[in-house]
């Protein structure tokens, strides 16, 4: 389907990567609705399209909110979703959110007729590499109710579509970083939290031996990579990774950030964190022959380019040392 023309709603697209879907879908030509409650995501980040955009303010789990704001949409873009960590204080909080809510807005946009439903799961739904690299048809072995929740919601999706006949594409991306990245609370990532202690002076905290691999992928690339994957016809009913295809460890993040910040390298090493994957890396085929879509910024070039934005938008270039020691 075109996206040109279309009215996209998209759940989550206040937060992180539903912001930059925001823009690219705007971009692109479409008329789009943001529904979030706002709980994690901001309006401040929308402020380059607040003109362009319609923002409900509501809960996905609502139905009569998910319902009006569905109404007459072309294709529904659906991210909103509690976070990993999170999930590892509230895990009952988190499976409501993120498979309770998706359920309900997958039957919303079949009711309402919608042309294409693009639920956005994780990568976590796979769990730990059990082969490199991770292509589509890899077991989905999640290691935590957030991995397991985004997995149920892709299993929901499904079952909304071979129901109801919802046209659905799952796309799973594989950490994505870059401006706008949550640094504190629970929703705060592992790049930026490095970023802001390492400006701040501080010692960057590492779990476990910082052997584990991510697969890092330059978050406006991600919001592209789930724009051509929700046009794309050939996808109904089928799943994508979106990636940049090439796993790096956390302790060389760290090194690379220090490297870049100008630091010594002089980690704080912890214990593991409860349910943490050992290994992302993902197969790309499908991506590039279905979608055109192939991720270009590495990680080193990415790192570069996200310590400039934080020290451009920064007061003064670097975070409050209080402030960080209190993250």
């Amino acid at each position: 389907m075109k996206l040109e023309g279309a009215r996209v709603v998209v759940t989550g697209g206040a937060g992180f990567i539903g912001s930059h879907v925001v823009e690219a879908l705007v971009a692109h030509g479409a008329s789009v609705a943001v529904l979030d409650d706002l709980s994690v995501g901001s309006r401040a980040n929308l402020e380059a399209v607040e003109r362009e955009v319609e923002v409900v303010v509501g809960d996905v789990r609502d139905e009569d909110t998910v319902s009006r704001a569905v109404a007459g949409a072309d294709a529904v873009v659906h991210m909103a979703c509690d976070n990993l960590r999170a999930s590892l204080g509230r895990p009952l909080h988190t499976h409501a959110v993120n498979a309770t809510g998706s359920l309900v807005t997958a039957l919303a946009s079949a009711r309402a007729g919608v042309r294409r439903f693009a639920y956005v799961s994780s990568s976590e739904a796979y769990g730990s590499a059990l082969v490199t690299p991770m292509a589509e048809d890899h077991p989905l072995h999640p290691t935590t109710v957030y991995g397991a929740s985004k997995a149920a919601g892709e299993l929901y999706a499904q079952g909304v579509m071979r129901t109801y006949n919802l046209p659905v594409v799952i796309v799973r991306p594989f950490n994505s970083y870059g401006p706008r990245e949550h640094s504190t609370g629970t929703s705060a990532e592992v790049i930026p939290k490095f970023t802001f202690r390492m400006l701040a002076g501080e010692r960057p905290i590492i779990f476990g031996d910082g052997g584990q691999t991510r697969d890092f992928t330059w978050v406006e690339e991600t919001a592209e990579g789930i724009l051509a994957a929700t046009a794309c016809d050939e996808l109904v009913g089928d799943a994508v990774n979106i990636a940049f295809g090439h796993g790096i460890s956390i302790v060389d993040v760290c090194r690379s950030l220090a490297e870049i910040i100008g630091v010594e390298f002089n980690p704080d090493y912890q214990d593991d964190r409860p349910g943490d994957v050992r290994h992302h890396f993902a197969a790309v085929d499908r991506a590039r022959s279905l979608l055109g879509f192939e991720a270009k910024v590495d990680v080193r070039e990415g790192l570069g380019r996200y310590v400039a934005w934080v020290q451009a938008t920064t007061p003064g270039g670097s975070p409050d040392l209080e402030t960080v020691r209190n993250w």
